[in-house]
């Protein structure tokens, strides 16, 4: 019998890996194949140099109004609370912020730009998305009020932490 039984587990086995085989080799069917087309569309990564910033530019004004219909439901009357991340520390608090702690603005453009609104990601345009930093940027003081953020401003400005970060892959910098 344990023969037998040892025969039977080893062709089962053989069975499975040739059947695996064959559905890998097939695929099951599903989905699509990615095109490059479909792939450009999520290569979207800003680095801190600004290579492959959209066109498009905002002020702290124009975020201000974006701000209030898209983003304060999560962060808080001007940034300052909700049920998400505080974004705009109040006048005399100095809690840790995107704009206080990241090395580059880019980031939060980058950030914003791929995640925001949460339950609607990648729904703002270029152009709100640079507002939204603008506005973000100013509050925390990082620019002033009347700045506009377009991809030439933004890689120019200088971030409290810029140089406090450390990087987990420095040699990307």
């Amino acid at each position: 019998m344990p023969i037998r039984k040892g025969f039977t587990v080893a062709a089962s086995l053989t069975f499975a890996l040739f059947a695996a085989t064959a559905i890998a080799a097939d695929g099951p069917g599903l989905g699509q194949k990615v095109t490059e087309a479909d792939l450009a569309l999520w290569d979207i990564s800003i680095g801190p140099d600004g290579k492959g910033l959209p066109p498009g530019s905002g002020t702290a004004a124009q975020g201000a109004a974006i701000f209030a219909q898209k983003c304060e439901v999560c962060h808080g009357k001007n940034g300052q609370g909700g049920p998400n991340s505080v974004l705009i520390n109040a006048p005399g608090k100095s809690d840790r912020t995107m704009a206080l702690y990241v090395p580059h603005a880019t980031t939060m453009f980058d950030f914003t730009r791929r995640a925001m609104p949460w339950p609607l990601p990648k729904s703002l345009t270029d152009a709100e998305v640079y507002a939204l930093t603008a506005y973000i940027l100013a509050g925390n003081r990082n620019i002033g009020e009347n700045e506009v953020m377009n991809a030439e401003t933004l890689t120019k400005v200088k971030m409290p932490n810029r140089d406090g970060f450390i990087s987990r892959y420095p040699e990307k910098h």
